[in-house]
């Protein structure tokens, strides 16, 4: 079936490999880890990779990967992901801009929207992005959505605080004792049909 796979880094024993494992967080790498103890004790690769849930090349492939990094190799590496549309200097430019808000003569808003701050980027930096991108660089950087609370303008405040205190409270809830009463005068309460 297939040769023993040759692992150059001796460093640790089969055991030495083992115990590694055991203490090991990532689950998939134990697993690689484990692996590589099957082999060093002399399994060979097919039945090695299929006890621990791989294929055969892909094992040979964590077998390099340990052979040139040692343990640390064997733990999945973090992918590089889409570099950001907007630099460090442009975000932090940004950032100011929002911070100093909108000039109305200059960018003919009173209060920033999405949209505009869409409009401005691609102004000032030549970037073109969605909404929602422009809303999610916005809580990136630690800022919220604020809306207040509607106010009718002709709404009279000193009118509203009479008001609550001259009107009548709720019914009032009755007190446990009085609830006791009520229960044991009627036995049992039905629902009437």
């Amino acid at each position: 079936m297939g040769r023993a796979v040759a692992i150059g880094r001796l460093d640790l024993t089969a055991e030495g490999l083992r115990s590694a494992a055991s203490v090991e967080k990532d689950g998939a790498a134990a697993r690689r880890i484990l692996a590589l103890a099957l082999i060093l004790e002399g399994a060979d690769r097919a039945s090695a990779a299929r006890i621990c849930g791989m294929d055969r090349q892909t094992l040979r492939d964590w077998v390099h990967r340990y052979n040139d990094e040692g343990l640390a190799g064997l733990r999945d590496r973090a992918g590089g992901g889409r570099s950001p549309k907007l630099s460090k200097d442009q975000r932090a430019e940004f950032a100011a801009l929002v911070e100093a808000g909108p000039d109305p003569a200059l960018h003919k808003v009173v209060c920033w929207r999405r949209v505009d701050w869409r409009e401005e980027i691609k102004r000032r930096f030549g970037v073109e992005m969605h909404e929602r991108s422009v809303g999610k660089i916005l809580a990136s950087m630690g800022y919220r959505r604020l809306s207040v609370r509607p106010q009718h303008p002709k709404s009279d405040a000193a009118a509203q605080e009479t008001f609550k205190k001259t009107s009548r409270r709720p019914w009032p809830a009755r007190s446990p004792r009085r609830q006791e009463e009520s229960r044991s005068k009627s036995g049992f309460r039905t629902k009437r049909v």
